[in-house]
């Protein structure tokens, strides 16, 4: 009787070994777009997934990697960027102010420009650099007159990003990001550099929280940018604090 079958179950147990084997080796991207291969502390706990064939694959679908891991070589569509490592470094986002348009006013200029309330008045008559004008601080509500006193904020900062997914993102889109007045604002130098690289969880200005958020979440929603599902309930709850 166990011969007549033996064939039967020699073919179910060759299929299951096949399905564990496929399931085994994919790359599984969780709930919170996190990629983890079977090297993953948490390769065994991700239970809702979706699976991809390979660590860059999962990186280049949107997803990042835990922190700490190395960064894969992604294929961006027009060019390939591998970056040695996860350490965040302001050149990733490209040199400086771009200017774009080759207007020889770069976007640190036209942030100023387009954000002063009052006549802006520059430094020479070629219009490339401001001096002066009018602008009222998102952060204080303060006025501020002279340019030399104000930064340039990245509402989302450059290192948050790079640590929420523009790690994947092209040399390009990168700096397209850097320079998008969607996510600049003119502040005062003094609290620009105290929130450094913090997000919305660890850091928000004196005045206008809510303004401040809704930007912060705006720009993260138009990038595309992946938070783990711990930072998406902090974020709510702040939000919820700051917004109601």
């Amino acid at each position: 009787m166990i011969q007549k079958y033996l064939p039967v179950l020699v073919l179910v147990c060759c299929a299951l070994f096949s399905i564990e084997s496929s399931a085994a080796g994919v790359v599984k991207k969780s709930s919170s777009g996190i990629c983890h291969n079977e090297q993953s502390s948490y390769y065994s706990r991700t239970k809702n997934y979706t699976p991809y064939q390979t660590l860059e694959a999962c990186v280049a679908s949107g997803g990042r990697l835990p922190k700490g891991s190395i960064t894969p070589k992604v294929s961006n569509g027009n060019s390939s960027s591998e970056i040695v490592g996860s350490v965040y470094k302001r050149s990733y986002f490209g040199s400086g102010w771009d200017d774009a348009d080759h207007d020889c006013q770069n976007s640190r200029m036209e942030a100023l420009i387009a954000q002063s309330v009052g006549q802006v008045h520059f430094k020479t008559s070629k219009q490339c650099q401001v001096r002066s004008g009018k602008w009222i601080s998102p952060f204080t509500g303060a006025v501020i007159y002279d340019a030399s006193t104000i930064d340039i904020d990245h509402v989302v900062p450059l290192k948050w990003a790079w640590l929420h997914g523009a790690n994947t993102w092209s040399d390009a889109k990168r700096l397209a990001f850097a320079n998008d007045g969607a996510n600049l604002l003119s502040v005062e130098a003094s609290l620009n550099r105290s929130k450094g690289a913090k997000g919305i969880i660890d850091w928000l200005p004196p005045s206008n929280q809510c303004q401040y958020i809704a930007r912060f979440l705006r720009v993260m929603k138009t990038y595309k940018l992946t938070v783990s599902d711990a930072e998406l309930e902090q974020m709510n709850s702040i939000k919820g604090s700051y917004c109601s």
